[in-house]
Order: C-alpha cells, then sequence, then structure tokens
C-alpha cells in the first residue's frame, strides 16, 4: 500500500461533513494531494510522519466544528517551509487559507543571534496576525497539542524547551478564547514534561484514591439531585470531574500543603435550564451546606473577559469536605469548553457575535501593548505578565469588567483603559472614596481613573503596577523620556569636546567630517551618536580619542593609566575653574547643561564647595559625587566628567552628621535647638545611647554650602556636653 494511501483524510472529510451541510469538501481532498507532495517522506521532530500530524491538527479543528478554511489551513501550516509559496496557496484555497498559514508558520528562514530572539519574534509574528485574523491561533494552538502529545518521543532538552514555552505562552493564551478544554490538556502535558517526579507522585496518589472519590462523587451527584429537585429546581445534568493534575499542584505549592488536605479534588457542575434556575440552585446549596466565605463567585452577572459565565462556590459538604460547584446554563457551558469556537463568527457568513467581539479587542489590546518593546528579553517577560491567570475582577463606572492579577493597583486599571489615561493617572476614587495609587484592588470594586495634564509616569510606578500591559508603558514612556535626556546632554558634552578642538558640530557637518566620527563611533547618525554619549555607551574618553591625533591621544594616554582612580579625580578637580555663570536657577553647571540632567548623588550627599565630579549613567544623565565618595572611586573613570558649583540663592543641600554627646538631662532639645540657631534644617534624626553612657546622633540636615556645614558643625563642638561632631 502506498504511503499517501496508508494515510487519509477519509475520517477528517467524515468529521466536516457533520456539521458543515451543504459545504463543498473537495479543497479537503486538494489540500490533501498538495499535503502528500510536500511532505512525502518528511518527518514530524518527533520523528513521526508528518502526514499523520498535520491530519491530526486537522482533525482536532473539525472536531471543534470549525469552518472549511481552518480546517485547510490546519492540514497545510507546514506548507510554506516546504517549499509552497504564498501566491500559490492564495490561488489554490483563497485569501484567508493563505493568510491563516502564513501567520500560523514560525520564522525558519532568519538566523538570530540566540535562541530568546527567536523565539520573541516567532511569537511577535503568530501574535501580529492573530490580531487581524484570530484562526492563526486556534491553529497554531492546536499544532502546539498535537506537539504536547508526541513529546516524549524526543530529549530532555527540547521537551523542557517547549513545555515551558506551552506553560508560560500557549495555555495563557487558550484560556484567553476560553478554550478552556485545550488550556487544561496543554498544562497537564508541561507540568509532566517539567516537573516529571512531582507529576507522577501526585498522579500515582490520585490514582490510589480514584475508587474512593468516584464513590464519593456518585454519592455527591444523588445528593444534590435529591435536594434540587425537592426545592423545585430540576437540573439537565450533574457532572462530577477530577480537577486536572496542574490546577491541584498550584494549590499544592501555592499553600504549602500535601494533597490530603487538598479536599477540593473535585468539581461539581450543575447545569440547569435558566438564568433564573442558576441562582435559585446557589440559594438551595448554600441552605444546606455551609459555604465557604469569599469562594462564592458570580460570574454570570459579571462575565470574564473570555465570555466565561457561571456561579461559583465552595461549601463544606458531607464528611467536611470542601466541595467546589459550579452553576450554569447548557449555553453558559458550552461557551466555557469551546469558547469563541462554540458560536463561530466565520461559518456561514455570519456577523461576529459582540461577546465574541469583545475578547478579539482585548487581544489587539494586547497585542498593540507590545508593539514598542524591542528588547527580545523584556516582550517575552510583558507577554506572560499580560497573559496572567486573572485573580482581580473590577469595575469601570458604566460597568466594563476588566481584569486583572492579584494586588493591582489603580495604576494597572489607568493603564487597562487606554495607554494615555496611564501615562497621566494622578490619582483614583474606589466605590466613591479617593485612594492612594498603591491601594489593591478587590473583586467588584468600581474604579474611577483621575487625570492631569501635568502627570507623568514615575520610575517607582514599576514596583507598585502588576499586570504586564502596565509595565511596558511605563517602561515605553521612561525609556523615551531618558532617550531625550540624553540626546540633549550628548549634544552638550560633544559641543565642548569640539570647541576644545576649534570645531563645532554644524562645522563638521558641513564639511561632511561628521562621517569619519560616525564611522569611527560606529553610530548610525547624528543623533545616535549624541544619544550614546548622553547615555554613557560611548565615553567622553572615546569621543575625544576619535577627535585626538594619535601622538596627543598616546601622551594623555601614558599620563592617566598609571594614575589610581583617587589619583584621577584629584587631577580632574584640580583642572576645574569655576566658568563665572551658569544658567539661572542651576544647582550644577556642566558647561550649559541645564540641571534637570545633574543630580546629586544621595550616597554621598555632596553640597557647594566640595569638590566633585560627575558620572554620566546609562539614560538616566549626570550623578554628581564628590570627588572622594567610595562609589564614583569604583566607577569606570571613563565615564566621569567634570561639573562645577553654581551660585544659586535660597537653594539647600542634604547633609548627615555623626554627634557624640554626654548622657545628660534635655540634650536632644539641646542639640535641635543649636542646629536650629544655625539657621539650618532637621530632616532625620535618631538617637540612641551607648554601652559606655554616652548619646550618638545620626541627623540628616538641609545646609546652604560646605561653609554653612562647618559652621553648625564649629558651634557644636563647643557645646559643653558634645564628646564629637562629624560629617558622615
Amino acid at each position: 500500500m502506498g504511503y499517501d494511501s496508508a494515510i487519509n483524510p477519509g475520517g477528517l472529510k467524515l468529521l466536516a461533513a457533520n456539521y458543515l451541510h451543504g459545504v463543498d469538501l473537495t479543497p479537503i481532498d486538494q489540500a490533501w494531494e498538495i499535503a502528500v507532495d510536500l511532505h512525502r517522506g518528511g518527518k514530524h521532530f518527533s520523528g513521526e510522519p508528518y502526514l499523520i500530524h498535520a491530519l491530526e491538527v486537522a482533525s482536532t479543528l473539525a472536531s471543534m466544528h470549525l469552518d472549511l478554511d481552518t480546517i485547510i489551513s490546519g492540514l497545510l501550516h507546514g506548507s510554506l517551509k516546504n517549499g509552497l509559496s504564498f501566491d500559490e496557496l492564495e490561488e489554490k484555497f483563497g485569501e484567508d487559507v493563505a493568510y491563516i498559514v502564513s501567520g500560523a508558520t514560525k520564522i525558519t528562514s532568519v538566523q538570530y543571534n540566540s535562541r530568546l530572539a527567536s523565539q520573541a519574534e516567532n511569537m511577535r509574528k503568530m501574535l501580529l496576525a492573530m490580531a487581524k485574523d484570530i484562526r492563526v491561533l486556534l491553529v497554531r494552538l492546536v499544532d502546539r497539542l498535537q506537539d504536547m502529545v508526541l513529546l516524549d518521543l524526543v530529549d530532555r532538552d527540547k521537551q523542557l524547551e517547549i513545555a515551558r514555552e506551552t506553560l508560560d505562552l500557549y495555555a495563557p493564551l487558550a484560556s484567553r478564547l476560553g478554550i478552556d478544554w485545550i488550556k487544561r490538556k496543554l498544562e497537564d502535558f508541561s507540568f509532566k514534561y517539567l516537573y516529571p517526579s512531582d507529576y507522577e507522585d501526585l498522579n500515582g496518589k490520585l490514582e490510589d484514591s480514584l475508587e474512593e472519590r468516584q464513590n464519593y462523587v456518585d454519592e455527591m451527584i444523588a445528593v444534590l439531585y435529591e435536594k434540587l429537585h425537592n426545592s423545585g429546581v430540576s437540573p439537565i445534568r450533574i457532572i462530577g470531574r477530577p480537577k486536572h493534575l496542574y490546577s491541584i499542584y498550584k494549590k499544592l505549592v501555592a499553600q504549602d500543603i500535601p494533597l490530603e488536605r487538598v479536599y477540593d479534588r473535585v468539581a461539581f457542575r450543575i447545569i440547569v435550564d435558566s438564568v433564573k434556575d442558576c441562582y435559585e440552585a446557589l440559594g438551595i446549596i448554600h441552605a444546606n451546606w455551609s459555604p465557604v466565605p469569599g469562594r462564592i463567585k458570580d460570574f454570570i452577572s459579571v462575565p470574564k473577559a473570555n465570555n466565561y459565565q457561571s456561579m461559583h462556590t465552595t461549601v463544606v459538604g458531607p464528611r467536611d469536605h470542601f466541595i467546589e460547584i459550579q452553576i450554569r446554563t447548557e449555553e453558559m457551558d458550552r461557551v466555557a469548553q469551546e469558547g469563541v469556537a462554540a458560536h463561530w463568527a466565520y461559518k456561514e457568513g455570519q456577523q461576529i457575535d459582540k461577546k465574541d467581539a469583545r475578547v478579539f479587542r482585548e487581544l489587539k489590546k494586547l497585542v498593540n501593548s507590545l508593539q514598542d518593546v524591542e528588547d527580545s528579553r523584556e516582550f517575552l517577560e510583558s507577554l506572560r505578565g499580560e497573559l496572567h491567570d486573572p485573580e482581580v475582577y473590577a469595575l469601570t463606572p458604566n460597568g466594563e469588567v476588566k481584569e486583572f492579577p492579584a494586588q493591582s493597583c489603580p495604576i494597572d486599571f489607568a493603564y487597562a483603559i487606554h495607554s494615555e489615561v496611564g501615562d497621566h493617572c494622578a490619582g483614583a476614587k474606589v466605590n466613591g472614596r479617593l485612594v492612594p495609587l498603591k491601594y489593591h484592588l478587590q473583586n467588584g470594586d468600581i474604579v474611577e481613573i483621575i487625570t492631569s495634564p501635568n502627570q507623568v509616569p514615575r520610575r517607582g510606578w514599576l514596583d507598585m503596577v502588576k499586570s504586564g500591559r502596565a509595565r511596558t508603558r511605563i517602561r515605553s514612556w521612561l525609556r523615551r523620556e531618558e532617550t531625550g535626556k540624553a540626546l540633549i546632554l550628548g549634544r552638550e558634552i560633544c559641543e565642548r569636546e569640539l570647541k576644545k578642538h576649534d570645531l563645532t558640530l554644524k562645522k563638521l557637518l558641513k564639511s561632511g567630517h561628521i562621517k569619519l566620527l560616525l564611522k569611527t563611533l560606529r553610530c548610525n547618525s547624528l543623533d545616535d551618536m549624541l544619544t550614546k554619549v548622553g547615555g554613557g555607551n560611548i565615553t567622553v574618553q572615546n569621543l575625544v580619542k576619535a577627535l585626538d591625533p594619535p601622538e596627543l591621544r598616546k601622551e594623555h594616554e601614558a599620563a592617566t593609566a598609571e594614575m589610581t582612580p583617587a589619583e584621577l579625580a584629584a587631577a580632574m578637580v584640580s583642572r576645574q575653574q569655576h566658568p563665572g555663570g551658569g544658567k539661572s536657577g542651576s544647582a550644577i553647571y556642566i558647561d550649559g547643561v541645564d540641571d534637570m540632567l545633574a543630580k546629586v548623588s544621595h550616597c554621598c550627599n555632596p553640597v557647594p564647595g566640595d569638590p566633585i565630579l560627575g558620572f554620566i549613567t546609562t539614560g538616566r544623565g549626570v550623578s554628581v559625587h564628590k570627588a572622594d565618595c567610595p562609589n564614583l572611586l569604583k566607577s569606570d573613570p571613563q565615564r566621569w566628567l567634570e561639573v562645577f558649583w553654581n551660585s544659586v540663592e535660597q537653594q539647600h543641600y542634604r547633609a548627615e552628621i555623626q554627634v557624640f554627646t554626654e548622657n545628660s538631662k534635655g540634650i536632644f532639645a539641646d542639640i535641635s535647638s543649636a542646629i536650629g540657631s544655625d539657621d539650618a534644617s532637621i530632616v532625620e534624626i535618631s538617637a540612641h545611647t551607648t554601652p559606655v553612657n554616652t548619646v550618638e546622633f545620626t541627623i540628616a540636615l538641609e545646609v546652604r554650602n560646605l561653609d554653612h556645614l562647618q559652621t553648625l558643625l564649629k558651634h557644636l563642638h563647643q557645646m559643653t556636653p558634645v564628646i564629637s561632631a562629624r560629617r558622615l
């Protein structure tokens, strides 16, 4: 028997004919002929004939009652990698099939410098295609499910790689589409290969107790039928099924408990005729068994974003076992299992269902939120964060439900509405009351965001937000802001160094010499060079090397190579001459650079009069340190910069001092009074007694300059109870 006749699409056509009534199925035969020609003798990565894999993918899609184009796309999902062109595919089967197959095809023609970059770009490609046609994702999910079935045939490294990606990305995407059965299968397969010993142990224990659990399930179903019938509710059916292994494992890990204490290992599902019966059934169950506080969830009146609807409750049932019960209608149950495939939008030209439209809209938001993320690691981290299992459901004032990870805050909510709302989030009202931005959202909260045009994202927000979308947008804003600052700083640094060579950027551009400078520094453009200089990626020394003649450069390198960091810092300080007036209002002067980019470092708290040096940080301007600061001396000297104090009136600087005194009555008040008499402000103060009955004060002050600080220390020394006073 020939290879192509031993495997054939007969079963696939029967599956499709069961629901695609009146639809011409000959394109399946045509697609099969192409698949046989392309994959004759070809192998799936597991070693199985590729035709079997392609047929299994198409058959699973047909079992989900999807349209003919999706089935054909499943059959041909590997065709573009094996010689068929996009144009040929479009000509034979239409634009939709060509687009779905293209979107579901991994990028193999480009060599990436890491597996991480390859994974990120393949996910990005699929997500962009999915945003236009959700069938791309359906084909990829089923393809991945069939991969997982065969994962025991590949080596351990491959198992780990595919299982981790499946658990982190594909299972959550199946959940987003509401296709619960695919999500559960992907999670359990991933669990099996990622944690094989835990999987075998848990599976073995559950198998051992199977008979006991089945008896309990049968008993509980009979009791539920009896209680509901006696109270006037007639369920269509009651199902008791074991929870899937991974959900039990997550509970064991999260709560750090043994399996014996996981009582709700079985979930009971009650299917009734109407929404009214759902609520009546809930009341009957609570009348017979005590509900567990905090475990009652109404997803009927407030559906999940993937259209899931059901009542959930956990009660203390017979023999004091915790029992999870879900109550829903027949239609709700179908949507819970099949998700968007329950009422497919592409069948027979139907208009897209409003509920499905919301799912697609949310997925498009996900794609849009990640478009600006270029770094591969950050992209995958943001995607994982965005595909969280939601634990908190909060509402907008007009009743729209938003889903979030646990401990999300109003900033997460603001970004879920729109990136502009998030960027300008200045406050929030929850249930009509003003709350701080660090408030943790609770289920059912009604949240109103207060915006201000003057509010912008802050770096501290990254410590508060939990959703991937918020984190991505904040990072994107900060990156743009830092790039702008680095460009300004880089321009000023370059102009200063060029001035030493009787040059300007304008002269370099006019003469064409800028091209040589850009080539030497490996920059794509002038702005690229300026940004890299201002961001510390190109050091001032490297810039000087590119400008200096070789003979001068050697002299300079020889002189500096022999110096220790402390000697180099001292030499740079000795060269400084106050330029005699910088920009008005600027505390620190860097040859014309605005002090917006020059920040006093908190590790050493320099004050006017201290010898100082600047350090070019990566993307965050210049941090100003005392010239003898240990942190500065441990840093890269090539990123040091000469900076100067400016004479700015009415400005104060933080300094810290340590004072030892005798342990006498009223000493705390005396020290505070002496500091106040010298017109200094106390920011923080702490004191404790020592083993030798003295008192140690640590005081943070605000002073005008070094002279002011030294005068204050002198006056403290002159006090009779004071043993010593020094600057920290």
